[in-house]
């Protein structure tokens, strides 16, 4: 069987025989030989503070927090000093989406589980366990899924069912070539398609907006929407010092939103259009506000799919990288070095003399 990397299938023979590997720009090389642990630190470890990493998380999730709280009680406000059970009415529809489209997707991106891909020889051993496991809990996910929900259309129906024989056989191996297979295949195209549908939701409901504040919180919402569908899609989640990013480009694209809408773009382009559109108030007006929310809604729509395409992007970076770790050498193994030392102490108590070498 041969190995197509453009599809991410891995034969059992190459798997012992030869690596892959990720270079600098995402693309993949085939090397011959198995690497070693210290092989896959040098080439894909990097140096990363793991509790500042969690750190840094929480900061972010905390400021973009406090971002759309103040953005939602400014529009409450704004309401309020116009009619003041209308303001209520609005502050009380606001929690409700604070809590809805904020906090409950925050906490299932967080909660889902993650492959731990940055290691080194002394914890390269655990963090295969745990990928190990990780993998089983995706696969049960999928399964379960694609049994209980009818016309689910994510994932391939065949690619699931071989997916399910190799969990029973307790095979880890099936388990990782039927994943490939989806996560190159169906799962991809369904999470573009989820990406497609969020950026025209977030191109349209800013058109429809004139506020920058609104624009601001919808950007918010439905970016972090798309994180949780995709997560939910694949599975697992990045890392966090992947998920500082991908939250770091959702407030980035909050902020954008909300310079968008403050800025009379409209305006500016119809001073450009000569006297005769400056003749027209109500022309000049219309013209205005269409050209107006078209920039803004492009803009943000086309924010929302970067973003996507960014969370999918590391997704896969992980995913591959925890393959070619669980096909990696461990050189010594705690059990190994458990066993030494064990064979040097009783070797000690029975009052032996250490044979030359």
């Amino acid at each position: 069987m041969e190995k197509n990397i453009n599809n991410g299938e891995v034969s059992a023979n190459e798997k012992k025989n030869s690596s892959v590997n990720l270079t600098t720009d995402g693309k993949e090389e085939k090397v011959s030989g198995k690497l070693s642990i210290y092989e896959y630190e040098q080439k894909y470890t990097k140096r990363q503070n793991v509790r500042g990493a969690k750190l840094l998380l929480k900061l972010i999730c905390a400021v973009i927090g406090l971002f759309l709280f103040a953005c939602l009680f400014f529009v409450s406000k704004s309401v309020y000093d116009m009619n003041e059970y209308a303001g209520y009415a609005t502050g009380g529809v606001c929690v409700i989406l604070y809590i809805v489209l904020f906090i409950v997707p925050m906490v299932k991106i967080l909660k889902s589980p993650y492959f731990i891909v940055n290691v080194n020889a002394k914890t390269a051993g655990a963090a295969k366990k745990h990928n190990r496991k990780v993998r089983r809990e995706i696969a049960d996910k999928i399964i379960d899924l694609t049994a209980k929900v009818d016309g689910v259309g994510w994932y391939n129906s065949k690619t699931v069912g071989e997916l399910a024989i190799a969990v029973k056989a307790g095979s880890d191996e099936g388990i990782m070539n039927a994943l490939t297979s989806l996560y190159t295949g169906s799962v991809k195209k369904s999470a573009k398609d989820m990406i497609f549908k969020s950026s025209m939701k977030s191109a349209m409901y800013s058109a429809l907006s004139q506020t920058s504040k609104v624009d601001a919180a919808l950007v918010v919402f439905l970016n972090l929407q798309l994180v949780k569908d995709i997560v939910f899609l694949y599975g697992f989640r990045p890392s966090d010092a992947k998920l500082v990013k991908i939250f770091g480009r959702v407030f980035q694209n909050s902020l954008i939103a909300y310079g968008l809408g403050g800025l009379k773009i409209g305006n500016s382009i119809v001073k450009t259009m000569g006297d005769a559109v400056r003749g027209i108030p109500l022309l000049g007006s219309a013209i205005s506000a269409i050209v107006d929310s078209s920039v803004q809604g492009l803009t943000n729509g086309v924010l929302t799919a970067v973003m996507g395409y960014q969370t999918i992007r590391y997704l896969s970076q992980e995913y591959k990288l925890q393959q070619i770790l669980d096909g990696v050498e461990l050189v010594e193994t705690e059990e190994e070095i458990e066993e030494t030392c064990q064979k040097i102490e009783k070797e000690l108590k029975s009052g032996k003399k250490p044979q030359a070498a």
